[in-house]
């Protein structure tokens, strides 16, 4: 009898692996399937805007990028930002030929702490390429 690899799915975390050191080098990247929250100092590491544009205006930000396709929602209470997802699926950032990030070295605070932090930590969506 064949025993079934559980395959995960990003949406059910009670699916996802637990993480280990090199595991992302043949990923297909679910974690980047995620809703990614940014914080406005992460839109500003990654040159969506200027440090005085945040100071001046978080809500003015908000318009400005939802007319950019850059976010899908703001939450002004939290003062959050939901990056844009392209099909509803893969972020923004995410390359999909090469299924790799386009913005690593700038990317948000979310996806630095992935998964020490998230919906299941210690856990990722790890399918293979």
């Amino acid at each position: 009898m064949k025993t079934m690899t559980k395959v995960a799915i990003p949406q059910a975390p009670d699916t996802w692996r637990l993480y280990k050191k090199g595991l992302c080098d043949d990923c297909w990247a679910g974690c980047c399937t995620l809703p990614v929250e940014a914080r406005p100092h992460d839109l500003v590491r990654l040159g969506l805007v200027t440090q005085d544009e945040i100071d001046w205006s978080l809500s003015d930000v908000a318009d400005q990028l939802f007319k950019r396709r850059i976010i899908q929602h703001y939450d002004p209470k939290e003062g959050m930002f939901t990056l844009e997802q392209v099909g509803g699926r893969d972020c923004i950032y995410l390359d999909p030929r090469t299924r790799r990030c386009t913005v690593y070295e700038k990317r948000p605070d979310t996806c630095r702490n992935f998964p020490k932090i998230g919906p299941r930590p210690g856990h990722c969506p790890y399918k293979p390429r």
